[in-house]
C-alpha cells in the first residue's frame, strides 16, 4: 500500500496507512528478531545538511537492525555540495546507488524539492527548517498510542518555542485528525504558534496562554520543547527567552498522576534533571519508539512486509 511513496509531511498518509505503520511497529517491538534480515541487500542514503543526533542515529540504527546498509554524510562540507554541485544533481546521483533516502535540511521545502528529481527512490523528510518533521510525528503518535492507549480524547499541552518548533507544527496537524483532541498552546508572546497552524483547527479545539502552572492540571500530555538558538537572528532575544519555562518537581505537583511528559530532544534547560526520575517522564522511551516506527516506515516504503 505504501511501497514507493515519499513521506514529506504527516498528511501524505491517511489514518489507515498511519495505523498500518503503527501495527507493524508493534510487531517489531514484540518480536525484533523476526525482522533482522528484512532489508538485507538494501541501501539507505542518509543525507544530513544540518546537524542531528537522534533522528540520524534513529534512522541508521533502524536500517542496521533490519539488516540493511547505509551510505551518506552528516556534513555537506564532506559532499560534492562543497564543490558547487547542485542539490538536484546530488539527489539524482544518490538515486543511482540507494534504495531509499532520508534528507535533513535547514531550508523549508527541500525534501519536497528532492521528490521532483527522483521517481523510483522513496524520499523521507527528516526535518526541513522550521516546517515539518514527519517521522518525529510518527514517533510521537506511536508513543501516545502505546502509553495512553489511544490517539483520541486527550488534552495536549505544547510548551516552549511554538513558533519555530517544527515538531510541534507536525504533531498538532497530525493529532487534529483524531477525535476530541484539545490543544493548549503555552508560550511567551514572542514564540506563539503560527497562525497558519491555528487556521487548520476549529476555534473550540485550542486555547493559548503563557502560564504553564495555571493549566498543567488539565493536561493528559505535556509536550515540552526547547527554545531553538539556531532559529534566532538575535542572540539577545535567545538569551532573554531560553529559560522562560523550566519544568521541575514543584510544578509537577499540580499535574495528573497519569499525565505523560514528552520532548522531541535534545533538551537544554527546559526540563530539570530531577524530573527524569518521575514515572511520567517518557522522553527517553519516546526516543526508542522512534527507532521502531522508522523500522516500520522503511519496510513499508520498500514494500518488504511479508
Amino acid at each position: 500500500m505504501l511501497k514507493g511513496k515519499h513521506f514529506i509531511e504527516p498528511h501524505d498518509f491517511d489514518l489507515n496507512e498511519l495505523d498500518s505503520i503503527f501495527r507493524l511497529a508493534d510487531k517489531i517491538i514484540a518480536n525484533p528478531n523476526d525482522y533482522l534480515d528484512v532489508c538485507k541487500g538494501k541501501l539507505l542514503a542518509s543525507l544530513f545538511f544540518e546537524p542531528s543526533t537522534r533522528t540520524r542515529f534513529s534512522f541508521e540504527s533502524a536500517m542496521l537492525r533490519l539488516g540493511g546498509q547505509i551510505i551518506g554524510f552528516d556534513d555537506p562540507g564532506n559532499s560534492s555540495a562543497a564543490k558547487g554541485e547542485s542539490f538536484g544533481d546530488t539527489i539524482q546521483t544518490v538515486g543511482c546507488y540507494a534504495d531509499i533516502a532520508i534528507i535533513r535540511h535547514p531550508k523549508e521545502g527541500t525534501a519536497k524539492l528532492a521528490t521532483k528529481y527522483i521517481e523510483d527512490m522513496p524520499i523521507i523528510n527528516a526535518g526541513d527548517g522550521g516546517h515539518q518533521h514527519p517521522t518525529q510525528t510518527l514517533t510521537d503518535l506511536l508513543t501516545i498510542r502505546n502509553l495512553k492507549g489511544s490517539l483520541s480524547n486527550h488534552v495536549v499541552g505544547l510548551c516552549g518555542d511554538l513558533k519555530f518548533g517544527r515538531t510541534v507544527h507536525s504533531i498538532v496537524k497530525a493529532l487534529n485528525r483524531y477525535s476530541n483532541v484539545k490543544f493548549i498552546f503555552i508560550s511567551p508572546e514572542e514564540l506563539t504558534i503560527p497562525q497558519y497552524i491555528k487556521d487548520e483547527l476549529s476555534a473550540t479545539s485550542y486555547t493559548e496562554t503563557s502560564d504553564l502552572e495555571s493549566v498543567i492540571s488539565q493536561l493528559d500530555i505535556l509536550y515540552m520543547t526547547r527554545v531553538q538558538r539556531e532559529r534566532f537572528v538575535s542572540e539577545f532575544e535567545y538569551q532573554r527567552l531560553k529559560d522562560y519555562y523550566i519544568l521541575n518537581k514543584e510544578k509537577l505537583q499540580k499535574a495528573k498522576k497519569d499525565m505523560i511528559i514528552m520532548h522531541p530532544l535534545p533538551r537544554v534547560n527546559e526540563i530539570a534533571k530531577e524530573v527524569d526520575q518521575d514515572k511520567r517522564a517518557v522522553y527517553f522511551k519516546q526516543a526508542k519508539f522512534g527507532m521502531y516506527v522508522r523500522m516500520a516506515l522503511i519496510i513499508k516504503l520498500l514494500g518488504l512486509e511479508g
